[in-house]
């Protein structure tokens, strides 16, 4: 089906709706592709009622696609109930996902993409990342990328896409976490990933305002002037076409997408609840900034609906189409 390395699809928590979308992924995309190769427990795939091929290494993924879910079986070694947190879960997940990062290292796999995983379990068995975005980072450290910085995350839906400044960070703590020199790292890593990944040019960003009315000068708020507009400032002075900070308010409907590529968004819910509002079902989560290429649907695990045939594949779907998309930018710039 395909000439490239597949892509390489981490199963995420076991117990949530991974398997019931991968499944329902391949399903749609078996006959299109992109073709991908599972890393996860092939049992918990058959008992979705999907047909299922072991494979070896990712290289026998294209030839058993358009008739079976390719899987390369790392079992979970503890008992799964759909829908219950578990712990003893955790290092299956880390061991798929480690899988993933090494069959991209190696070129066996031309991206990974992640389903989703649950933090709890992860910390109650030592995890000690704040999620994925930093996960892979420090499990990609070693490799080299033109001009590193980051990562940085980017959520993307339909012709919006929103990159964070702050990502897991409480509303409380996010004034003192912003500085001029994360944000401008921001915009320089998403401005690079327009250029190479999206096939934009000449990138053009948006930054929104941490305060009503970008801080109304001065009087609700003073983040713009001492630290988001200077952060701006220096961005243009890099070439990179960015405007002050904006009301966040404003930035995000019809009109106002059509002037931008992306935004700069100061923190989490100021990113995702447009995101979502715009693309519930299909939005994606981008890492920028890593060697690899990594995507992953815009949502949770699902524990409250896992096992009951209700959840939906098109954030994944929409995953792996972004990844793969990417996969050829790149192979066509380094062409």
């Amino acid at each position: 089906m395909s000439v490239h390395p597949p892509l390489a699809l981490s199963l995420g928590d076991p117990a949530g709706i991974g398997p019931e979308i991968v499944s329902a992924a391949w399903r749609a995309l078996r006959t299109t592709g992109p073709v991908f190769a599972v890393l996860g427990d092939e049992a918990l795939l058959a008992a979705t009622g999907c047909p299922v091929a072991r494979i070896a290494d990712p290289s026998g993924a294209a030839a058993v696609f358009a008739d079976a879910l390719p899987v390369l079986n790392h079992p979970v070694g503890a008992p799964v109930i759909a829908g219950r947190s578990d712990p003893a879960h955790a290092s299956a997940v880390l061991r798929w996902i480690e899988t993933g990062v090494d069959l991209c290292r190696t070129g066996a796999a031309r991206g990974l993409v992640t389903a989703p995983i649950a933090k709890a379990p992860l910390y109650a068995a030592g995890f000690r990342f704040p999620g994925h975005t930093e996960y892979l980072a420090d499990l990609t450290s070693d490799l080299p990328v033109p001009g590193r910085r980051g990562p940085v995350m980017m959520l993307t839906a339909a012709d919006l896409r929103v990159a964070l400044v702050t990502i897991h960070t409480p509303l409380s703590a996010v004034p003192p976490a912003l500085s001029v020199d994360r944000i401008v790292e921001v915009g320089e890593v998403t401005a690079g990933a327009l250029r190479r990944d999206f096939g934009i040019p000449r990138p053009r960003l948006a930054m929104a305002g941490l305060n009503p009315h970008a801080g109304e000068s001065g009087t609700l708020g003073r983040e713009e002037i001492e630290v988001i507009n200077p952060a701006a400032e220096r961005l243009r002075g890099l070439g990179i076409d960015c405007t002050d900070a904006q009301p966040s308010d404003s930035l995000f409907h019809a009109e106002a997408r059509a002037r931008y590529d992306a935004v700069i968004c100061q923190y989490h819910d100021q990113a995702l609840i447009p995101v979502k509002t715009l693309d519930f079902w299909g939005g994606v989560n981008v890492t920028l900034g890593l060697p690899i290429i990594r995507t992953s649907p815009d949502h949770g695990v699902g524990y409250d609906i896992a096992g009951r045939g209700l959840a939906r594949p098109d954030s994944l779907i929409a995953a792996l189409r972004l990844a793969d998309e990417t996969a050829d930018r790149r192979g066509l710039a380094a062409a």
